[in-house]
C-alpha cells in the first residue's frame, strides 16, 4: 500500500512534501509514500515579475491536473498559493499546524522597519506587503524580485537592495536561521491569507487518502484559515490586489484581523471582527462586507483599473 505525493521541486516546496510524507509515515508505519515533482506554469515563469496575466493558482493547476486524473493520490501547497474556489472533484482534507505566519525583515543594518536608512530600496514582489510598509514609512522604494530564497539572498549581500522582505515560515524551514532576519509584527504587516500554513488535497472520492490524511490535520489552524479565506473570497480581489488577513483563536472566540490598501500605500483600511470558532467562514465574509463598506470597494476598483491600463 502506497501514495504518491504530488510537489512542486523547489527546495521549500521540497521541504514541505518531505515534511508530510514523514508525518504520513509516522502515522501510518509501513506505509509507502513516493514525492512526484510537478513542473508548474508558476515555476516556468519563475523569472518573471508578478502581473495580472499570471492569474490565480499558477502554482497549483498542473499538480491539481495530476491529481484529478489519478497520476497522484494527494498533493502538498503552501495555502497562501491556493485560490480559494478549490476545483470540483477536489477537497483539502488536511490542513497541519500553522508555522509562524510573519513576514520577515532581512537586513544587515537594522532589525526593524522603523530603523531602515532613509529611502531604503527593499526588495519584495508582493503588493500586499508594500502597501503596509509605505502606509507606514513613505520614504522607502521597492524593487521586484523572484527566484529561490538562496538567490535572493545572495543578492542582498550583493548590495542590490538594502533589505529583503520574506515569511518567517518559508526561512525557517529551510534552515536559514543565520541570515539576519527579524519578524515584522502583525501590528505593521498583517500576513497573505493562509500564510505559514500547508494544505493537503486529494480526490473528494477518496477514501483511503482521506483516511490517511485525518491525523495531520489541526482543527484551530483549520477554522483560522478558513476564516482568512473566506474574508479573501467574500473581497473579491484580484490575485496581485493589497488585502492581508490573519485569524487567532482565544477559547470559543475567532478574532479576525484583516486589511486592504492600495499599493503604492496611500489608502488603507484595516478592521477586527470576533465570532465564535463555528462561525469562521461567516466572520471572514462579514468583515470583507464590512472593509468594502468602508472604502475598500473604491481601493479595489482603483487596483483592477491600474490592472487593467497596465499600472502599478
Amino acid at each position: 500500500m502506497g501514495l504518491r505525493l504530488g510537489s512542486r521541486g523547489s527546495p521549500l516546496a521540497r521541504w514541505q512534501a518531505d515534511h508530510v510524507a514523514a508525518r504520513l509515515r509516522a502515522a501510518w508505519p509501513g506505509l509507502a509514500v513516493d514525492i512526484v515533482i510537478i513542473k508548474t506554469e508558476g515555476d516556468q515563469r519563475a523569472g518573471a515579475a508578478p502581473s495580472p496575466s499570471f492569474g490565480k493558482g499558477i502554482f497549483v493547476k498542473e499538480i491539481e491536473d495530476a491529481l484529478l486524473r489519478g497520476a497522484i493520490d494527494l498533493a502538498v501547497h503552501s495555502l497562501k498559493d491556493l485560490p480559494t474556489e478549490t476545483p470540483a472533484g477536489l477537497i483539502l482534507a488536511a490542513i497541519p499546524a500553522r508555522h509562524d505566519a510573519r513576514d520577515a525583515l532581512i537586513c544587515r543594518a537594522a532589525r526593524r522597519v522603523a530603523d531602515l536608512p532613509q529611502n531604503a530600496l527593499l526588495a519584495t514582489g508582493s503588493p500586499r506587503r508594500r502597501c503596509q510598509l509605505l502606509h507606514a514609512r513613505k520614504d522607502l522604494r521597492f524593487t521586484q524580485l523572484r527566484g529561490n530564497v538562496d538567490t535572493r539572498l545572495r543578492k542582498l549581500d550583493e548590495g542590490h537592495f538594502e533589505a529583503l522582505i520574506l515569511a518567517v515560515a518559508g526561512i525557517e524551514r529551510l534552515g536559514l536561521t543565520e541570515a539576519p532576519y527579524a519578524p515584522i509584527p502583525f501590528s505593521l504587516c498583517l500576513p497573505a491569507p493562509g500564510q505559514g500554513a500547508l494544505a493537503i488535497e486529494i480526490r473528494a472520492d477518496d477514501a483511503t487518502a482521506r483516511r490517511h490524511v485525518g491525523p495531520l490535520d489541526d482543527p484551530g489552524t483549520a477554522r483560522c484559515v478558513a476564516a482568512e479565506r473566506a474574508f479573501l473570497a467574500a473581497l473579491g480581489a484580484g490575485c496581485l490586489a493589497p488585502a492581508g488577513a490573519l485569524a487567532t483563536i482565544a477559547g470559543d472566540t475567532l478574532v479576525l484581523d484583516a486589511m486592504v490598501g492600495t499599493p503604492d500605500g496611500r489608502e488603507l483600511k484595516r478592521d477586527r471582527l470576533e465570532g465564535a470558532v463555528s462561525d469562521a467562514e461567516a466572520v471572514g465574509a462579514a468583515l470583507a462586507q464590512r472593509l468594502l463598506a468602508a472604502g475598500g470597494d473604491a481601493i479595489l476598483r482603483e487596483v483592477r483599473d491600474a490592472e487593467l491600463s497596465g499600472g502599478s
